[in-house]
């Protein structure tokens, strides 16, 4: 490879997600391919969640990125993680139609704080996560088929992902991916995220959403048997559990109290049944 990964260290790195990113799994050839759509893709959701930059800022920068994943402009530190990604798309015969989709959704972010209903939520999802997972799908050589399922689980992680910021990304950058008319049917609103805890009301809310989340995740565990690359059948099947676990763990712990997320040995558990999943449906 020609591009340089190193110019732009994110303020998230794929050691921090719920799931592996490009795990042994995934082929060693296909490892920094990506790594490079992580960091391409990491550049601009720093950009959209930063604190210290205008909206004219934010919409102005994720455009230079949009223009260098196209092949336009000029190469420097802003723009430097989606002209690396256009080479490794270039290289690997893969569209970068999906980091255009995710820069797409970063650029909504900079304006919309507010999601009036579950379907506008998963809408927005579809540009903001879906296209992870069929960039994977591609970049393995797999047809179409699973990309339903993908979407689901892509989906459904970005929720959980929301659901475990819920209240950081209100106090911080005022904005709320809990649908509106849930917070209207428990008869509160964002302020409510203010709380040291989750009232009985918030309560309702936040499992209402999990109730909606694992029915994507039910549809997301039909993807595994039709991915025909076995090791990222084994991934897929690997992320399906640990957000199933995750999705569980919200349930008996409050977001709102502090962070909920997966400890080691958690995540090693999901691992092994992910495996196990993964091989007794190829």
């Amino acid at each position: 490879m020609t591009a340089n990964t190193s110019l732009e260290t994110p303020t998230k790195t794929s050691n921090d997600e719920n799931f592996p990113v490009a795990s042994w799994l995934i082929p060693a050839e296909l490892r920094e391919h990506v790594h490079i759509f992580y960091l391409c893709v990491r550049a601009g959701d720093d950009v959209a969640d930063s604190p210290d930059l205008e909206p004219e800022e934010k919409s102005a920068l994720l455009k230079r990125m949009d223009d260098a994943l196209q092949g336009n402009g000029t190469v420097d530190e802003v723009t430097q993680n989606a002209s690396n990604h256009a080479l490794s798309a270039a290289e690997t015969d893969v569209t970068t139609q999906h980091a255009r989709h995710l820069l797409q959704a970063f650029t909504m972010d900079v304006t919309k704080k507010r999601y009036r209903n579950w379907s506008e939520l998963v809408n927005y999802c579809l540009y903001s996560a879906a296209p992870v997972g069929r960039y994977l799908v591609d970049l393995h050589g797999c047809d179409d088929r699973p990309k339903k399922a993908t979407d689901a689980l892509c989906i459904a992680l970005q929720i959980l992902n929301h659901l475990q910021d819920c209240k950081d990304d209100y106090l911080e950058i005022d904005r709320v991916y809990i649908p509106e008319d849930m917070l209207r049917a428990q008869k509160i609103d964002v302020t409510a995220l203010k709380a040291d805890c989750a009232s009985a009301e918030l309560r309702a809310v936040l499992d209402a959403v999990l109730d909606r989340t694992d029915e994507l995740l039910q549809h997301a565990r039909t993807g595994p048997k039709q991915i025909s690359h076995r090791g990222l059948r084994l991934e897929t099947a690997v992320i399906v559990a640990i957000a199933e676990k995750l999705s569980k763990k919200l349930r008996r712990n409050d977001p709102i109290a502090g962070r909920v997320e997966l400890t080691k040995i958690q995540k090693a558990s999901c691992a092994l049944k992910g495996l196990w999943r993964g091989m007794v449906t190829a």
